[in-house]
């Protein structure tokens, strides 16, 4: 059951129908098992070859808690389909086998701990406001290095630092299964967002690992989960951030810093500065109500690859609240001088889609850095080869979503004036 006015689920293959209506054995069979925390904990250690002993080959058991309540969001809540279960139990059991690599890694070089992660520049802002694109065009400078979505679902061990060893990985394939199963599960979705092994990735997936993250709030209808993850110190997943990237840079030579991203930094923009003080930041600006629309359609296309229940106008709520209460506080930390203004470069989504190359010079030249030529070249290339809609167009309306256009213009008035982000609607 679906509701909203507009958006409408794009179908499902054949395939998926069937795995959904009992059809295909082995999906049905993987399916039906409990999403139980000690028989996932089991699994991963029988995959891995570990002895089961129990949550101590996982490290700490701080994970514990917040992996137990998603569990249970996800068996009482979520409303899976067949299909969305076996791709959960999947997601779920890769981690847990990644924890367990990671901990034997750690043992077995423990100066990984040493590993310095230096002056990463962090691109974030609400989701929908150009920060892939910016992230994607940032990687294509040969100084940085941003995380790829293979490192980022099977980080160990460390990659191979030479060039063609590195992309000949025997992880790329595995990785690019898991991260494009969802766009094979349902249509439409890879016009919203592209996914693939090979590609600059939200470095959220590194938190994950440790069970606190809006990647299960977005691909789930788990509102217990969601309330826990509100409340939650996020100072273990970001710590687990950095173990992740300490793992994916040992063996690289120095002078390449990290470029990441993710919009859900602008929840714990304390808690990343505190983990990494020398961040410089990258914020992305748009008009808040072009940003619901289309990031709750794509939500609702992501639960649809999971489920046959989503909920559009409970999805618009919920991003309502989250984004904007993450957008007026951004307002409060910039007043306030808690963000170094020397460290934070703002960037508006219609500035950038006007003159992306002006936009990043502008970039280097507040952040004390020099743009280049190689980095120039590098990125009109990328430009050129990426045109907008490459996968099709994405439909999407604010007015779907039955929220109050002027309550929530209201709502977002502080942060659009303190920024001059323009309206779109």
């Amino acid at each position: 059951m679906t509701a909203g006015a507009g958006w409408r689920p794009e179908p499902r293959p054949e395939w998926v129908e069937a795995a959904n209506r009992g059809d295909v054995l082995p999906i049905t069979e993987v399916a039906r098992r409990p999403l139980d925390r000690d028989e996932l904990l089991a699994e991963a250690c029988a995959r891995r070859g570990v002895a089961d002993a129990g949550w101590g080959a996982f490290g700490d058991d701080r994970f514990l808690e917040p992996l137990q309540v998603l569990l249970g969001a996800l068996e009482d809540e979520a409303a899976l389909t067949v299909t969305g279960r076996w791709m959960t139990r999947r997601f779920v059991v890769r981690m847990l086998e990644v924890r367990l690599q990671l901990v034997a890694y750690e043992a077995a070089d423990p100066g990984v701990r040493d590993e310095v992660v230096e002056r990463p520049l962090v691109v974030t802002g609400a989701p929908r406001t150009g920060t892939t694109i910016l992230h994607s065009l940032l990687a294509t400078d040969p100084r940085r290095r941003a995380p790829e979505g293979w490192e980022l679902v099977r980080p160990v061990p460390p990659p191979d630092p030479d060039p063609e060893r590195f992309a000949a990985d025997a992880r790329i394939p595995l990785a690019d299964l898991e991260l494009r199963l969802p766009t094979i599960v349902v249509s439409g979705l890879l016009a919203i967002h592209e996914y693939g092994a090979r590609m600059p990735k939200e470095c959220l997936s590194a938190m994950s690992l440790e069970f606190l993250s809006e990647e299960f709030t977005s691909r789930y209808d788990v509102p217990s989960y969601a309330d826990y993850l509100a409340r939650a110190d996020m100072r273990p997943a970001y710590e687990m951030h950095r173990r992740v990237l300490r793992v994916l840079q040992r063996g690289f030579p120095p002078g390449r810093t990290w470029v990441l991203k993710s919009p859900v930094h602008l929840h714990s923009l304390g808690t990343l500065l505190d983990v990494y003080p020398d961040a410089r930041l990258a914020i992305t600006h748009r008009d808040p109500l072009s940003v619901l629309g289309s990031v709750v359609s794509l939500l609702a296309t992501l639960r649809w690859a999971h489920s046959d229940r989503v909920d559009l106008s409970a999805l618009g709520a919920e991003s309502s609240e989250l984004y904007l209460t993450d957008l007026d506080r951004l307002v409060t930390l910039s007043e306030s001088g808690f963000l170094d203004p020397a460290m934070v470069h703002h960037c508006r989504y219609a500035d950038f889609v006007g003159d992306p190359m002006g936009q990043l010079e502008a970039l280097y030249r507040h952040l004390g850095d020099d743009l280049g030529d190689d980095a120039r070249r590098h990125m009109e290339e990328h430009l050129a080869a990426r045109p907008k809609g490459l996968h099709g167009g994405h439909s999407y309306s604010f007015d779907d979503l039955g929220l109050d256009r002027d309550r929530e213009r209201a709502r977002s008035a502080r942060y659009q004036s303190y920024f001059a982000v323009p309206d779109e609607l």
